[in-house]
């Protein structure tokens, strides 16, 4: 059993909670996500299954759409609603101040993960730094803000629709915007409705899920060009050897088939006219 589920995480369990559960329904132990959604938050999961598997690192890389709601006047040490609260102030945000700081935001910027995240260091989850009380230096990363619109739903409080680069940081970015605005500022509830080419509105939820609900490997490369190869090259590609520009002229992620029409493998570019299977099928 082999593809890619799209789920509808609900909040309140974790995302390994969702693989657990998933693990049940499918019988079967090789599965996993790809990019993890906090207990708290809502929606699109992806879940690799089988040799899917393999494509973790690829479609966790991809874009991301967000939309949620953002308080002011409250500083939590997760920067959520879940957890303690540091700080508090009674400034008032208006629509016109978020407008006006935020293309400070829009393209790339320096981000600080929170604390309370899965980010390793020196072995260690950074929230297990937190839970023990250890202080970390916490190293920023460049991501990028395609898009953020607010609409206001109350005072001081806004719902927001965001595109983000992959590691972007959602809670980090309400606590930038507001350390912006000079006062406190964290995430009420979030909710991911796209991820890549997958959106929420094709998900299923836990219950639903079966067999038939894998998208094929087949099928999601199936707009990828088509490469057949000799029986002689086959051979070696079921070996895993890596192609170059003398059988190759795509710089895509490109199918191998055989000449009897069988999907054998997918590649990946790699360096400079160079190919590595992705995955063997």
């Amino acid at each position: 059993m082999d593809g890619i589920l799209l789920i509808n995480k609900p909040k309140g369990i974790t995302s390994f909670d969702v693989i657990r559960k998933l693990k049940k329904i499918l019988n079967t132990t090789k599965i996993g996500h790809s990019g993890t959604l906090d207990p708290f938050a809502e929606g699109l999961l992806l879940v690799l299954v089988g040799r899917a598997t393999k494509l973790s690192n690829m479609l966790m890389s991809q874009n991301k759409t967000y939309e949620g709601t953002l308080s002011f006047g409250k500083h939590y040490d997760t920067y959520d609603h879940t957890g303690e609260i540091l700080k508090e102030d009674n400034k008032v945000i208006s629509l016109s101040d978020l407008e006006g700081i935020k293309g400070a935001f829009l393209g790339t910027y320096m981000q600080t993960p929170p604390i309370y995240s899965a980010i390793k260091k020196d072995g260690k989850k950074l929230y297990e730094y937190a839970r023990s009380g250890i202080d970390v230096k916490l190293e920023q990363r460049m991501v990028t803000i395609n898009s953020l619109e607010f609409n206001r739903l109350s005072e001081n409080s806004f719902k927001f629709i965001t595109n983000v680069s992959s590691g972007t940081y959602i809670r980090s970015l309400a606590v930038d915007l507001a350390t912006s605005l000079n006062t406190y500022g964290y995430l009420a509830s979030l909710k991911r409705v796209s991820s890549g080419s997958f959106n929420l509105r094709d998900s299923y939820l836990i219950e639903e899920v079966n067999e038939n609900s894998l998208i094929t490997i087949s099928d999601y490369f199936k707009d990828s060009p088509k490469v057949v190869l000799s029986d002689y090259l086959i051979k070696l590609v079921r070996n895993g050897i890596r192609l170059d520009d003398r059988q190759i002229v795509t710089n895509e992620i490109f199918k191998v088939y055989d000449e009897f029409n069988n999907l054998v493998a997918i590649y990946e570019p790699v360096g400079i006219n160079e190919y590595k299977p992705l995955i063997l099928l």
